[in-house]
């Protein structure tokens, strides 16, 4: 499909090429990245939340999500389903924990926050998703509700 700029001259509008497309998503992202703590008041403005990193991957019957939550006990993270939004929230406090007579050299790690809701295209069955956390990641597997098929209904 090609698009058509409509006025005085009709001249083909430049799309981008798959390699181009790859390369500015790439670019987007990283520009996102590095001034996402500033629009979000995260790690330079103070104590906003960090947007986890994630996979998302989807089967016949379930979504497979991995998160990076770099630092974070399990003990420490809330996932919480409502249809088809998902919400991740997390906390890394270790990192801020000083024992008593230590003095602190140089310290670069901060305890921080974690937080990240999106929508899946279909609702998810809320009582059969698992979640694990392991090595930094939580490994979430949400199965896709079954929802009722279309009935044939017969004519009288």
């Amino acid at each position: 499909m090609n698009l058509i700029r409509r006025g005085n001259n009709a001249l083909p509008a430049y799309r981008p090429g798959s390699v181009e497309d790859q390369f500015g998503r790439m670019v987007e992202s990283m520009f996102q990245d590095f001034f996402a703590p500033l629009a979000q008041g995260g790690q330079w403005a103070g104590d906003g939340a960090a947007t986890p990193r994630l996979d998302v991957s989807e089967t016949d019957k379930t979504y497979e999500i991995q998160a990076e939550l770099p630092g974070v006990d399990k003990d420490d993270v809330k996932v919480s389903v409502d249809g088809q939004r998902i919400t991740i929230e997390a906390e890394c406090r270790s990192a801020n924990e000083r024992r008593e007579g230590e003095t602190v050299v140089y310290a670069e790690r901060t305890a921080r926050r974690f937080m990240r809701s999106f929508a899946l295209p279909t609702e998810v069955d809320d009582g059969a998703a698992q979640a694990r956390l392991e090595n930094g990641v939580l490994q979430l597997s949400l199965p896709k509700k079954q929802g009722t098929e279309a009935r044939r209904l017969t004519i009288q």
